[in-house]
């Protein structure tokens, strides 16, 4: 592999609703430049991007994969992206870290939700972009209808650099509107051939040039002056007026073809060389000095101190560890240590290499803008800092979304707690979006992630890589118990059975405290009716009982409980007997106060597209929810409610069908409600039947 200076270097990441081609593209990319002998394909499994069996089962992309290839004295880092919603936090980490975006959009489809969503993370990291308008040889494809969609959908104007020729069947090539010649491909490996544009489109594709070259112009004041007065530019400086708008973000280029057919790739493989930003071109990074507010800037330049950025953590159970990182500035050579900025460590790694899919390269050393590996990494993780530790800076990371589904998880095997633990700890190493934890209420393990399909997926690659098999279940439902009376009772505990007894005796007072109050304890004895060392004993019993409620077996909360009066025996009574007066006379009081259930309210936020709004609102109000209000955020409603977590726990998919696929939305818990009567009946009956079978 030849030397390449940052200048040379070009970091595309390929984005997309899935199902658009973007894992077909890089094969394509891959087999063009002449790495691979025939492009993989991801229906027959052999795609080196999507390498991960999950992937393979279901023909999507559901891990980023990196790889490169040399074009034109230039090397070319691609990043493929997962193109589905439930793994959106691995794209957004490689827009984060990228210096431009390829956005690869279906001749048939559109603009279609997910494109969306991404395009909104790369305006939020102002990344320079083109677009791919892809599968143009498919039936009803219509790169006109599409390139309206891109205005519609995404907001924006974008400048076709060639036209198609043909279409669906008949798709043969490309005009291009710079050089004005049509490009012919009938070669496998992306050859064409060159011919005069045909006769039919010589009209068109004047009129496109000219809309070409006034948005190029636009770019730069000294360019359109000129056209201005000459009505004219010479193809050099169109081409550097579309570099400089490319760089700058102000111009997005439009380029056609279709992946699978190996048509329009090498133009597009040229497009990226000449016109996408290198590293040096997207200038200096800014970061804090660690522990401050201090704005730090690294330079794009080997002589800078070294610093980096992981986009990723890969958990291998033969190699261990892998972390993918991006150098913004200075270098790095193959071994050594390394300072973690984010967690302010030092740690040792063996090797540096760069990615190609699976495999993998030994780098000999790194400079500024090189992605690349190093294994062996103990604690660091995803969205960290790794620099010279002289000069330390840490990097901005990406908020980690709030999880939207949960399943619990319980072992096949008898005794496989602990390796369940450990292997998804491996897991969330790899993706954060995956959260885990033990409810102390349900005693259930909760693992929790972005949808069905991502937890499904890491139920596999667990099973996979760890040995581990689990049962998925719909988490229970940690509804709790409270009261909307007051009484006041006696507990009494008397047993005798030769020799020494046992007696405790206590009245109680019992009522509701506010919501959210919890459990207070007073203790209002006056005098020695009961002595001091059994009081507590009382306080305990009821502690106990409160923890098994006693209409369903939830934890009883909200309530006050006063000890005002009982008696004791001096020789029978003790610690034990009173705790279990205690607990008696709460039992017993909690029936006399009106005993209720209580479920968890969530406040839920749904971004979905203006044509969905009636549906989904009918559907929140169906589960018992309520509409609190609505904003607007760009063609899409936020509908903001309330709805309990019960009625929830299978939204994702329910919500993903009813809008095909282009809702999303967020929850976060919010208080405890009393059941409606009708359904707290079903949850007291379903737990006295259980009781009977136990």
């Amino acid at each position: 592999m030849a030397k390449y200076d940052s200048k040379s270097l070009r970091n595309v990441t390929i984005i997309g609703h899935g199902g658009t081609g973007k894992t077909s593209l890089c094969e394509s990319f891959l087999h063009i430049a002449g790495k691979s002998d025939r492009p993989g394909r991801v229906d027959d499994g052999t795609s080196s991007m999507d390498y991960e069996p999950e992937e393979q089962k279901r023909h999507i992309s559901i891990s980023t994969a990196t790889n490169f290839f040399d074009w034109d004295k230039h090397k070319v880092n691609i990043i493929d992206t997962p193109g589905d919603s439930n793994f959106a936090f691995d794209t957004k980490s490689c827009l984060r870290i990228t210096d431009s975006a390829l956005v690869v959009i279906d001749a048939v489809g559109g603009v279609e939700f997910q494109t969306q969503k991404v395009w909104e993370y790369a305006d939020e990291f102002k990344l320079p972009r083109a677009i791919y308008i892809n599968r143009m040889d498919r039936e009803r494809a219509d790169f006109f209808k599409t390139m309206d969609s891109i205005k519609e959908k995404l907001g924006t104007k974008a400048t076709p650099l060639f036209l198609p020729i043909g279409k669906e069947d008949h798709f043969k090539g490309i005009v291009d509107l710079m050089a004005m010649k049509a490009y012919i491909f009938d070669e496998p490996k992306g050859g064409y051939k060159t011919t005069d544009i045909p006769a039919d489109m010589t009209d068109e594709a004047q009129s496109y040039r000219e809309t070409m070259v006034e948005d190029i112009a636009e770019c730069d004041e000294a360019l359109m002056d000129k056209y201005l007065e000459s009505g004219e530019l010479s193809l050099e400086e169109i081409k550097a007026g579309l570099r400089k708008g490319v760089v700058s973000g102000a111009l997005l280029p439009v380029i056609c073809g279709s992946a699978t057919k190996n048509i329009g790739l090498a133009p597009l493989m040229d497009i990226i060389v000449q016109y996408m930003p290198s590293p040096v071109d997207r200038g200096p990074v800014q970061g804090r000095k660690p522990g401050t507010d201090i704005v730090e800037e690294r330079l794009p330049e080997e002589s800078a101190p070294f610093s980096a950025m992981v986009f990723k953590t890969i958990a291998d159970p033969y190699a261990g560890r892998l972390t993918l990182f991006r150098v913004y500035s200075g270098t790095l050579s193959t071994e050594g240590a390394i300072f973690n900025a984010s967690r302010k460590i030092n740690e040792r790694f063996g090797t540096t290499f760069f990615l190609e899919g699976k495999n993998q390269r030994p780098a000999e050393s790194l400079v500024p803008g090189d992605i690349a590996a190093m294994a062996k990494l103990k604690e660091t993780a995803t969205g960290d800092t790794i620099c010279n530790e002289k000069a330390p800076i840490v990097f901005e990371k990406i908020e980690i979304p709030p999880t939207i589904m949960s399943f619990a998880i319980e072992p096949k095997s008898r005794g496989d707690e602990e390796k369940i633990v450990s292997s998804i700890h491996r897991l969330t190493e790899e993706d954060p979006t995956l959260t885990f934890h033990r409810n102390d209420q349900t005693k259930e393990m909760i693992l929790s992630g972005m949808g069905q399909i991502h937890i499904e997926v890491a139920i596999e690659k667990m099973k996979r890589k760890f040995g581990v098999e689990v049962n998925l279940n719909i988490p229970k439902v940690p509804y709790k118990e409270t009261i909307k009376a007051k009484t006041n009772v006696q507990g009494r505990y008397k047993k005798q059975s030769g020799g020494r007894g046992q007696f405790g005796d206590c009245w109680l007072d019992i009522e509701p405290l506010p919501r959210g109050g919890g459990f207070e304890f007073v203790d209002k004895i006056v005098g020695g009716v009961i002595p001091g060392q059994y009081r507590p004993a009382v306080e305990k019993g009821i502690i106990e009982a409160m923890e098994e409620g006693v209409l369903a077996g939830y934890p009883t909360v909200d309530m006050k409980v006063s000890l005002v009066d009982g008696s004791y025996h001096t020789v029978d009574s003790s610690e034990m007997a009173f705790k279990i007066a205690g607990s008696m006379g709460f039992k017993k009081g909690v029936l006399a106060c009106q005993p209720t259930l209580l479920e968890p309210i969530v406040t839920i936020d749904i971004e979905i597209p203006d044509e969905y709004m009636g549906d989904v609102m009918g559907d929140l109000n169906s589960r018992r929810g309520r509409v609190l209000g609505m904003d607007t955020k760009g063609s899409h409603q936020i509908v903001k409610g309330q709805v309990p977590l019960a009625e929830i726990l299978k939204y994702a998919p329910d919500l993903r069908s009813m809008t095909s696929g282009r809702g999303t939305f967020t929850y976060t818990h919010s208080h405890y409600e009393e059941v409606p009567p009708f359904i707290a009946e079903k949850i007291i009956a379903a737990y006295k039947a259980k009781k009977e079978e136990d």
